[in-house]
């Protein structure tokens, strides 16, 4: 194959010619690509630091600070591009298409990714946590991005959805460190009132795990057609709580009947 020497400089120093031409745009461009990855990374560690001294969740921390690395790049990536004199348009609406259809297609997910996230931020409750919350009264073993993962306290595991949880109504019993016993012990109208209303005092003192502070109450509550009911409510600590109810149950009843106070067959318990 001959190749004409002449052809072939006028070529390269068109070439040449070219690359000197482009060679700001090139040198620019590369400068911002450089600078920019530098920035990103920067920017990530600045981040991560603040969201682990803010307590979050370390899987949401690195799951956040995966989407704004990827971002920032992406960012990165058109500016680098629109520099060399690339069209950006058509890349950017190609871009804007697939986020609409990947945002369409996981609408669901991205709500319960939407409500870990409020979760974690605003700490409803915390992993350890008893709650009631969408039916379900357990503890809290871990929240994840889409799910809180709890257990029962027959050794069920459940995954409620963070989207559902968090925007429903959440009853946290352990935030308080403190939590009462509503009871509701009924007697016949034939017994004597302030003595039932003693004897019922003072077996919730008598109870070493019922807290004098706040003071456990014994009152009147209400007089029904059939019998006199007495609300009984003594405090406890939250890991005290299942045992105070079941024994003030216990004992209450106990002391009524040695009390020959007569207790009617329909005990209320809340």
């Amino acid at each position: 194959m001959y190749i004409n020497p002449e052809q072939f400089s006028n070529y390269a120093t068109k070439f040449i010619n070219i690359l000197i031409d482009y060679s700001p745009k090139l040198i620019s461009a590369f400068l911002i690509l450089f600078i920019g990855l530098y920035a990103i990374r920067l920017i990530n560690r600045v981040i991560r630091k603040i969201m682990v001294k803010r307590n979050l969740d370390p899987t949401l921390t690195k799951f956040l600070a995966d989407i704004l690395l990827w971002a920032l790049r992406i960012l990165l990536f058109v500016t680098f591009i629109s520099k060399l004199g690339i069209e950006t348009s058509s890349f950017v609406a190609i871009l804007g298409a697939m986020g609409l259809a990947v945002g369409l297609s996981l609408q669901g997910s991205l709500s319960n990714f939407a409500g870990g996230m409020l979760i974690i931020v605003f700490k409803p409750f915390k992993v350890g946590d008893t709650i009631e919350a969408q039916g379900v009264i357990a503890t809290v073993l871990e929240i994840q991005i889409f799910v809180t993962k709890m257990l029962t306290g027959n050794n069920q595991t459940v995954f409620v959805p963070n989207g559902a949880l968090s925007n429903g109504t959440i009853i946290n019993y352990s935030m308080q460190g403190e939590r009462r016993a509503d009871l509701t012990f009924s007697i016949s109208y034939d017994s004597d009132i302030k003595k039932a209303k003693d004897i019922l005092l003072d077996v919730l003192n008598k109870n070493p795990k019922v807290l004098k502070t706040p003071a456990p109450e014994v009152f009147v509550k209400n007089l029904s057609a059939s019998s006199v009911d007495f609300a009984v409510r003594p405090w406890a600590k939250n890991a005290n709580y299942g045992a105070v109810f079941s024994e003030t149950l216990e004992n209450c009843k106990t002391a009524l009947d040695e009390a020959g106070i007569s207790v009617q067959p329909f005990t209320l318990q809340k």
